[in-house]
């Protein structure tokens, strides 16, 4: 897409799994990635297979629940580089179990990470963004965060919390020309859902209309659309990328 040629992406929680289908993707594409993730080795890897690959991708270790991290590196960049066009809210966990036996740091992490990671990332970039009044965000939110799922009480409350915020923060920016909006992945196929049995996939996998579960790729074209000016009458909207599991 060549409106994303040389855009200054960041994409927060990109060493692995769908964050890094997403940086592959806009690599593809053109843009300049930034990619944050907590693990040095991991950053290191990702950052090398991408550039193996041609893509223009640059790492930072970062914890995006350290305000003053997040705030230092995307000053650096956008020094460096005098824009930042897009930020794509990725960064994740999980820590899943009964509400009944549910530990409050279980609690307290999956909410830190996941719901106050995105604030803190969305608050520190829209200084630059409302600056050069045009710029993207979009929220990796989850299909669990809107029909939600025993024993992910934690996980489904994030995530819901996200949908909501995306459209309150879509709302405050919509008039400086910056679109945010949410992607919801459904069952998708990553380094955790492989180590399921078969049988776990296979009973997933029914409940899906398309009977199949997705890719990290499939997250990632719905990403690249939302970020592209394909989609620049959108905002405030939550894509679901889940094969027709929520209709």
């Amino acid at each position: 897409m060549k409106d994303l040629q040389n855009k200054q992406v960041i994409i927060t929680g990109a060493a692995r799994g769908i964050g890094l289908a997403i940086a592959g993707k806009f690599g593809l594409a053109g843009a300049a990635v930034h990619i944050i993730d907590l693990q040095e080795d991991a950053v290191k890897n990702a950052e090398l297979q991408l550039q193996s690959q041609g893509y223009k991708v640059k790492g930072h270790i970062a914890d995006v629940t350290n305000s003053d991290q997040i705030e230092t590196i995307f000053k650096n960049i956008a020094e460096e580089y005098q824009n930042i066009d897009i930020l794509i809210n990725n960064a994740g966990i999980t820590r899943d179990g009964l509400v009944m036996k549910m530990k409050e740091s279980d609690w307290d992490a999956v909410i830190n990470v996941n719901l106050k990671g995105t604030f803190i990332c969305t608050q520190k970039v829209c200084r630059y963004m409302l600056r050069q009044k045009q710029g993207v965000i979009i929220n990796i939110a989850s299909v669990i965060g809107i029909m939600g799922n025993a024993g992910q009480s934690n996980y489904a409350a994030s995530k819901g919390g996200i949908i909501a915020f995306t459209k309150s923060v879509a709302k405050e920016f919509a008039s400086r020309n910056i679109r945010v909006n949410a992607v919801a992945p459904g069952f998708i196929e990553t380094e955790m859902t492989r180590i399921l049995p078969q049988e776990i996939i296979e009973k997933y996998a029914q409940a899906i209309p398309l009977k199949r579960m997705g890719s990290a790729q499939d997250v990632a074209d719905a990403c690249l659309f939302l970020a592209s000016d394909y989609s620049a009458y959108i905002t405030g909207q939550t894509i679901h990328v889940d094969g027709g599991l929520i209709m």
